[in-house]
């Protein structure tokens, strides 16, 4: 089993920045692929970004290129996302999730993920 918990979000200024973390314990992280989904209120979850187990092949929503980043260290099981030039319309509860396969960025990016956390809420006012 994988748990994972995600820490950073808060209240943010249009075009400030974040840093979210996702603390990931359970197994060896280097096997798993991880990535980010976000919810806005009343609206479905929406793929965000991932990262394969080794970190060398990331993947973004076309939404957010340029403005995020995606990063791991698979020495502190812990995974990133960066976000700068925040925009209202990001406001979201944003989620860590994992994927058994260490090169699983497609099943992220389709939601098909096999470990969830509880996400943390990301508000940006303009």
């Amino acid at each position: 089993q994988v748990q994972l918990v995600e820490s950073g979000g808060g209240l943010v200024q249009a075009g400030g920045s974040l840093r979210l973390s996702c603390a990931v314990s359970g197994r060896t992280f280097s096997n798993y692929a991880m990535g980010w989904i976000r919810q806005a209120p009343g609206k479905e979850r929406e793929f965000v970004a991932a990262i394969s187990g080794s970190g060398s092949s990331t993947y973004y929503a076309d939404s957010v290129k340029g403005r995020f980043t995606i990063s791991r260290d698979n020495t502190k099981n812990m995974g990133y996302l960066q976000i700068n030039s925040l925009k209202p319309e990001d406001t979201a509860v944003y989620y860590c999730a994992a994927d058994r396969n260490p090169v699983g960025l497609a099943a992220i990016s389709t939601l098909h993920c096999d470990y969830w956390g509880q996400g943390t809420q990301v508000t940006v006012s303009s």
